[in-house]
């Protein structure tokens, strides 16, 4: 039995998702984050030793990394299903996206969310205009610029074909949620970019979307 070490509001949301396209039995053990730091609880170090999620078992096989658990499901369960035909452009777009969605997606929003914190952390009063004068210039400077460059270039790419590899619905996309519901949530993604809205509101539609909500709990990056 597949067992999905699910954190609260986390990419762990994504392979109940996935293992909910394919139609996969798994259980869910849950992990709440700590309300003051929003870091996982230390129990999911007895899990995997950075203690992180998302992190599945599945008998003696212990595996985290988003990207690395959505290839090893789609390939050892997906049955063709999810993923183009090894050896096509299509797959070697596949591929692409899988790993553009934590490799340069995710870090300038992570950089947002690290410097938002920064500047509503308790400080000594003096030290609080310095604070908000360095997150001021480090967003501006880099950190909403290069959201605006990614943000526009998958504006882009989704402009070329329904789905982020093309006319076909893939775990590809189920990777590109996480980042892209982000940049709604806290980075400034809105109806200025149709096609990317488009795209959020078709994930959302979707029945196993809503299934693994279901059985993932609250997932406040959709409000």
């Amino acid at each position: 039995m597949i067992t999905v070490h699910h954190l609260n509001n986390s990419r762990s949301q994504r392979v109940l998702w996935l293992l909910e396209e394919l139609d996969l039995e798994y259980q869910v053990k849950r992990y709440e984050r700590d309300p003051k730091t929003m870091l996982a609880p230390a129990s999911l170090r007895a899990v995997h030793p950075l203690g992180k999620s998302p992190v599945i078992t599945d008998g003696a096989l212990t595996l985290a990394e988003s990207g690395a658990i959505v290839e090893y499901l789609v390939d050892r369960y997906g049955g063709g299903r999810l993923a183009p035909e090894l050896g096509t452009p299509e797959r070697l777009r596949y591929i692409y996206w899988l790993h553009y969605a934590e490799g340069s997606a995710m870090p300038p929003l992570l950089l947002k969310l690290v410097f938002n914190q920064i500047e509503t952390s308790p400080m000594p009063f003096f030290a609080r205009p310095i604070a908000r004068a360095i997150v001021a210039r480090v967003n501006k400077s880099f950190i909403e610029p290069q959201i605006a460059l990614h943000l526009g270039y998958l504006e882009a790419e989704l402009e070329k074909s329904l789905w982020f590899v093309g006319s076909e619905f893939t775990a590809a996309d189920i990777q590109m949620s996480f980042p892209l519901e982000a940049a709604a949530a806290q980075a400034g993604l809105d109806s200025s970019r149709p096609k990317l809205m488009g795209f959020l509101d078709r994930i959302h539609a979707r029945p196993a979307y809503r299934r693994a909500l279901e059985r993932g709990g609250a997932y406040d990056l959709l409000n």
